[in-house]
């Protein structure tokens, strides 16, 4: 039997391992902030990792907790999104296995003002249709499978996993530049890809079970 501190660590472990499955495939926001190491400073692509951490956190805040909550109310939805949810999900990992990377270079480019860092991150993160659905469903999805008291728990473990994600992003493109390719971004998708595709089978059994209940 698991006791209180094994479950609060699981509930943990789950939401840091589905932040770092749901921010680690490639895309405009890992793209935006290799770009910046591979281009800028060490010290400002550090802080332009940091800027995209709190638009994904906040991101996932409301993708959790907001539509989620919707969710939890009507129970009709929630099978719908669960298996919609579940469905796109698989797909995510899917197309993870199944995508291409062509190599990065690092051009030389003038430093972006810290104006222009954050405007671009909030766009890239905020104004993210894709991110927007497959947070929602990913996350809004987890709310309803989840009980109410392991909710900050697990929201803090995606919030970890962005931070961790994003700056050590950062740090390894910016100190291993000139070895950073489309190899090592291929790695990312395949691992990334089939965790997905873990996660997505496990919502569309919560959806069965929630269907036959």
């Amino acid at each position: 039997m698991v006791g209180k501190g094994g479950l609060i660590m699981n509930f943990f472990l789950q939401g840091l391992t589905m932040g770092i499955a749901y921010d680690a495939p490639i895309g405009l926001a890992n793209l935006f902030v290799i770009n910046s190491a591979l281009t800028q400073s060490r010290k400002k692509s550090l802080l332009t990792a940091i800027i995209i951490i709190f638009f994904d956190v906040t991101l996932a805040f409301a993708c959790f907790f907001g539509i989620g909550a919707i969710m939890k109310k009507l129970e009709w939805l929630q099978l719908i999104i669960l298996l919609v949810g579940s469905l796109i999900v698989i797909y995510m990992g899917i197309n993870l296995l199944r995508s291409q990377t062509t190599d990065i270079s690092a051009e030389a480019t003038t430093e972006m003002t810290l104006f222009k860092t954050i405007s671009s991150a909030f766009v890239v993160i905020w104004f993210n249709p894709q991110a927007i659905i497959d947070g929602s469903m990913m996350l809004g999805a987890f709310q309803v499978t989840l009980p109410s008291y392991s909710h900050p728990i697990f929201i803090a473990g995606v919030g970890i996993a962005s931070a961790l994600w994003f700056i050590l992003l950062s740090i390894i493109v910016s100190k291993f530049k000139d070895k950073f390719n489309a190899k090592v971004l291929r790695i990312i998708n395949l691992v990334c890809g089939i965790i997905i595709i873990l996660y997505g089978g496990k919502l569309f059994w919560n959806f069965i079970t929630l269907l036959i209940a």
